[in-house]
């Protein structure tokens, strides 16, 4: 009998950056064992071009990406998340929909890449060391023995993955 499948859904604010890359990671690096999404509270409408040409660059899937409200996860119709990881530290302080089947969360924050100014390289530059610090905390994740975890030790472990090099401090969640 094959193992079971989780969804796992990283969500930031614009989804253009972060938690593309996320997904981007996840979909490769867990393929057989998680199915990856992304979803922002306010999708900007447009993925950041150096997402893909990061993922790419690393021979990471890199097409396919929209960026989207999170509101498409939380309806009757949407798969039933397992896992649901904020990405950036302002989605982490804000109330988030009640997602069914009340997955397992935890605040994955790192800085914005798409933040950084200056010059086409600092600019790639930082979606790099973004990369670099999803593919860490998702390699940690996805070696996590899930079926022979509890809830809490589970839930202790994915929040360590988010102090994890990179971490940001989340504003304080209303959720």
């Amino acid at each position: 009998m094959a193992d079971r499948v989780y969804n796992v859904l990283f969500l930031c604010n614009g989804n253009s950056a972060r938690s593309i890359l996320a997904e981007g990671i996840l979909r490769k690096d867990g393929a057989g064992r998680f199915n990856a999404f992304s979803a922002g509270s306010y999708p900007k409408g447009t993925v950041n071009p150096l997402a893909p040409k990061v993922l790419a660059s690393f021979d990471y899937p890199a097409d396919g990406f929209r960026s989207k409200s999170w509101e498409e996860f939380a309806g009757p119709d949407a798969p039933v998340m397992d896992f649901v990881f904020t990405v950036c530290d302002d989605a982490a302080g804000e109330t988030c929909p009640v997602w069914p089947g009340q997955p397992m969360t935890a605040h994955w924050g790192i800085s914005d890449p798409a933040a950084v100014e200056g010059s086409d390289i600092q600019k790639e530059a930082a979606f790099v060391t973004a990369f670099r610090y999803l593919k860490n905390r998702i390699s940690v994740f996805t070696a996590l023995p899930l079926k022979n975890l509890d809830t809490i030790a589970l839930g202790t472990k994915l929040r360590e993955i988010g102090r994890s090099e990179g971490a940001t401090s989340p504003r304080p969640s209303a959720a």
